[in-house]
């Protein structure tokens, strides 16, 4: 059986979702199906911590309601990773965010690796999540290509080309094997070159694919009765503890979004 995988754009837009769905439809396995959707009423872009903490809120009522809608596993997109973990404690399918999934398979591919990300704000949250995810012997440097989001979308060409000599010049001065495009708009903008013809780097890794493939094998192996998340300590649910308690929550923050 196929499984079905829901990327939300964290984005309050959905400019950005039909360049995504290009990009990453070519990787699906044989049965699986891509959803792209994004969240709504939110900022459109997550440029800044603020927005971020925003949307996150949104990301957590849009993994439950891909679960209730019956996805078997949801990405979150954006190199952030933003609500990843929060939302682990709300639903039991797998959600992945890109960024962590690129970290877990580049040591497949090379020993080393820089993060090549959007602009300047992205560097220090970007070095922050190599600490939390335990990679500070493998990533040797975090820089960026200094492109706003609601720019990209106006010249993918332009990020790719950007995006794609610097990850080299980071990557030779690092004296890295690899390079991780830490944004899923660059990840995206890349591919869709790569589409249009440009020859692929095998050193420059996609955390949009890298997403995938993991969302898939992680919904397959739910499927098959081999995942199940544990809810011993980190990822304990408040509904299993409390479910007065859990509603009690929602509903306060559905009767706040509903009055603003």
């Amino acid at each position: 059986m196929g499984v079905k995988i829901c990327f939300i754009n964290p984005f309050g837009t959905d400019v950005y979702n039909d360049l995504i769905m290009e990009t990453m439809s070519p990787y699906l396995a044989a049965g699986a199906e891509l959803f792209v959707t994004n969240t709504k009423n939110c900022p459109e872009n997550i440029d800044y911590y603020y927005n971020k903490h925003l949307i996150e809120e949104a990301i957590y009522e849009s993994c439950i309601d891909a679960e209730r809608e019956g996805f078997d596993a949801v990405i979150v997109g954006c190199c952030y990773d933003p609500g990843v973990r929060v939302a682990r404690e709300l639903v039991d399918i797998p959600v992945i965010g890109p960024l962590e999934a690129a970290m877990q398979l580049a040591p497949y591919y090379g020993h080393e690796y820089v993060l090549v990300t959007d602009h300047h704000k992205a560097v220090p949250y970007l070095r922050d999540l190599v600490r939390l995810y335990g990679e500070d012997a493998h990533c040797r440097k975090v820089d960026c290509i200094d492109w706003w989001v609601t720019d990209m979308i106006q010249d993918p060409t332009g990020v790719a080309r950007d995006a794609v000599a610097a990850a080299n010049k980071i990557k030779e001065e690092a004296g890295a094997d690899l390079a991780i495009l830490g944004c899923t708009i660059i990840s995206a903008s890349y591919e869709k070159s790569i589409l249009d013809g440009q020859p692929r780097d095998f050193s420059i890794l996609n955390p949009n694919t890298m997403a995938l493939k993991i969302a898939q094998s992680l919904a397959e192996l739910k499927q098959q009765g081999a995942y199940s998340i544990s809810r011993r300590a980190y990822y304990q649910s408040l509904k299993d503890r409390n479910e007065h308690e859990f509603n009690s929550v929602r509903a306060r923050f559905a009767n706040r979004k509903q009055n603003n």
